[in-house]
């Protein structure tokens, strides 16, 4: 028999239970299997704005406000009751500003009878609002850390915040910068008053929003004093508006163009954040809403988070465009301007500069003429980027017209440039400490190849450079079996030259590694698919402009990753009219015989006006020929583009321009010489030397 004191303990235990229940501080339900409301705490009436007594017997959601996510909770009451499973669920609804969401996070669990059976669900809510918000925050800015900045390009860099914002945070982005900030320069600080110019350089919109209802991206548009971005720029500091705001207002009904661009879109909120980076201000962020939540204090300050991360990738990106500028000035300035006056090779070529953030490279070219009517083709790249590549770039590309000019062999040029490069090397060592920065730390290639319009000949020496490619008039490709040699500045060995017989109309390809390994990873397969795009164009009668853009279009991606030089040359031969050759003996009387042989021989050729100037060079440059040059002794004229007039013995020794003195006898036979014609010199061969002289026919 049960004493009443026990009675009372449990009827008071009872009554802590349901004080505890009623008395909890977050809301509290209970419903039966068929998710009808049994019982309701304190808070969960406050939650539903209605008594225990209405909801008691009404089925979930009667009760609920409308802008509530019932469906979610409804499904999971029925689970729980099924299953006799706990669950969690997170219902969200607005709060009633319409500022922002309301979060709840939901326990649910069965309530069992005394035989075990399901006969109602527990539920209790509790308010996590600051929770998915802080969430949702955390995770924008860890986004945007691995989404903004993945290149040195301003417009990519620019759109990656628009659509890092829209729809999650805006219906609308747009980025402006300012002119200067687009060519890389510094912008100027902007005045206390007056209009603002800006370019527009990405922007994204919501689905809501129609796509004419933005400028045009590149175009500028020209923003008043009170408008928010001007605001915002000129005070560095974040601009609130919002729909009833007169200078929103003022400022949208200011450009009937903007206002029309809305088609009917209404703006409930805007912020204009200014992208400041190292304490410049570059441009503006505009994001505008128009759902009826409107901008807020807390996304007013998630928005200028954004902006100060996307300010420094915009500031790294703009700092790159000042220096890719730079560098691509620079080696524009010191490739070749215009075609080359020479006849041995029609040429075209084209270099492209890298279009990533590697930035500009080292890769050039050139074609020289040289003489006796042949010419030089070179190809090299400087391994880096930047302005340190093209400065680079820069003196090798003299320092091979220097060598070109006095006629080395291609080997022996590479060997001389491979001295060159490890001297400036060695410069560099002792002028940073040991730290290299130049072309020795990096490593430089070079092919130089000499043709021979006569002989038709191609010469050619390789240091670490891919080898030529030929098309041959027939349609054959070929690539040139050429001794690769080291790349420039390892020193200390020799390179190799391969001499090759060419039928005239051969197309003779020299490029750099960029652009046959853009195309494949393999660089022998991106040759291959270099020699089918020719070899394609020449079965086309594709023009030698248009074979170098078939080339470009077919080897390389819309963004090269790494620049390109490209020289296409197609070979011409001077015919046995335009050369007539004579073997001297060594004996001075030969000298008159020489004279008359040349006189008549450029009346032949029509060139009657200049058999003075020629017979005076014929007679000086056989005449020492004979006398301090040795067996055999060869006159050769070659009328091209110019009268060349060439003499060959068989010593290495070189003749020297000097003045002479007034009581010498002899001594100004090369000073007339020099003198009369345009240019003269000397080049070895394998037998000898040549001296030459070569007259303008204008």
């Amino acid at each position: 028999m049960v004493s009443a004191h026990a009675d009372d303990e449990h009827q008071d235990g009872r009554d802590l239970v349901e004080q505890a229940f009623r008395q909890a501080s977050y809301s509290m339900s209970v419903f039966d299997i068929e998710q009808r409301y049994r019982r309701l705490n304190d808070v969960a009436c406050q939650v539903m704005g209605v008594d225990e007594d209405v909801l008691r017997g009404q089925v979930f959601p009667h009760g609920v406000p409308e802008d509530v996510d019932w469906r979610g909770t409804l499904q999971a009451l029925k689970d729980v009751a099924t299953t006799g499973e706990p669950a969690h669920y997170e219902s969200f609804t607005r709060a009633p500003s319409g500022i922002r969401e309301h979060a709840w996070n939901l326990e649910l669990w069965p309530v069992r009878d005394a035989s075990g059976e399901v006969c109602a669900v527990g539920m209790a809510g509790f308010d996590s609002s600051e929770q998915p918000w802080a969430r949702q925050r955390l995770a924008v800015l860890d986004e945007a850390a691995v989404s903004i900045g993945t290149s040195l390009d301003l417009d990519r860099t620019a759109q990656e915040l628009a659509d890092l914002v829209v729809p999650r945070f805006a219906d609308f982005a747009g980025v402006d910068l300012l002119e200067a900030v687009m060519r890389g320069d510094e912008p100027a600080d902007a005045g206390p008053d007056g209009e603002v110019v800006l370019r527009r350089v990405a922007h994204a919109t919501g689905t809501e929003w129609g796509p004419g209802a933005v400028l045009g991206l590149g175009s500028t548009d020209t923003y008043p004093p009170y408008s928010p971005p001007t605001r915002a720029l000129r005070t560095g500091q974040t601009v609130l508006s919002r729909s009833g705001a007169a200078d929103f207002d003022q400022w949208m009904a200011s450009a009937p163009v903007r206002a029309q661009s809305l088609g009917g879109v209404v703006v409930t909120s805007l912020v204009a954040v200014p992208l400041i980076a190292r304490g410049t201000t570059l441009g503006v962020a505009v994001l505008l809403r128009t759902r009826s939540d409107v901008f807020n204090e807390d996304d007013f300050v998630l928005a200028k988070e954004l902006a100060s991360r996307a300010a420094l990738c915009v500031d790294n990106a703009r700092r790159f465009t000042r220096e890719r500028t730079t560098a691509l000035a620079l080696q524009e300035s010191l490739l070749p301007r215009g075609p080359s006056r020479q006849s041995a090779v029609d040429v075209a070529s084209r270099y492209l500069p890298a279009d990533s953030g590697a930035g500009v490279g080292g890769d050039w070219f050139d074609v020289i003429p040289l003489s006796g009517a042949r010419v030089g083709l070179v190809v090299g790249d400087v391994v880096g980027h930047g302005i340190q590549a093209s400065a680079t770039m820069g003196r090798l590309r003299t320092a091979v017209q220097t060598l070109a000019d006095v006629d080395l062999p291609p080997d022996e040029l590479l060997a001389h440039l491979d001295d060159l490069v490890l001297r400036l090397a060695a410069d560099d060592d002792n002028a940073t400490g040991g730290a290299r920065v130049a072309v020795g730390a990096t490593g430089a290639t070079c092919l130089y190849a000499v043709y021979d319009p006569v002989s038709r000949e191609l010469t050619v020496a390789s240091a670490g450079h891919p080898p030529p490619v030929l098309v041959l008039p027939d349609g054959e490709t070929r690539v040139v079996d050429v001794g690769v040699g080291p790349v420039l500045g390892v020193g200390g060995l020799p390179f190799e030259t391969t001499e090759i017989q060419l039928p005239e109309g051969t197309l003779v390809a020299l490029f750099t590694d960029g652009l046959v390994e853009a195309a494949e990873p393999d660089p022998d397969l991106g040759i291959a698919l270099l020699a089918r795009t020719l070899a394609a164009g020449h079965r086309a009668g594709a023009s030698l402009e248009d074979g170098c853009d078939q080339v470009l279009s077919a080897l390389l991606p819309e963004h090269p990753d790494d620049d390109v030089a490209l020289v296409l040359a197609r070979t011409r031969a001077l015919d046995a009219g335009q050369v007539r050759v004579w073997d001297l003996p060594a004996d001075f009387e030969v000298v008159a015989e020489a004279r008359r042989h040349a006189v008549a021989q450029l009346e032949q050729w029509g060139l009657d006006e200049a058999a003075f100037v020629t017979e005076l060079v014929v007679s000086e440059l056989v005449t020492n020929a004979i006398r301090y040059g040795a067996d055999p002794i060869q006159l050769r004229l070659i009328h091209d583009r110019t009268l060349i007039c060439e003499v060959t013995d068989g010593s290495s020794t070189s003749p020297h321009l000097r003045r002479a003195r007034t009581f010498d006898e002899g001594g100004r036979g090369l000073l007339l010489v020099a003198q009369l014609t345009t240019s003269w010199g000397t080049r070895h061969t394998r037998t000898g030397k040549t001296i030459w002289a070569e007259q303008s026919l204008t």
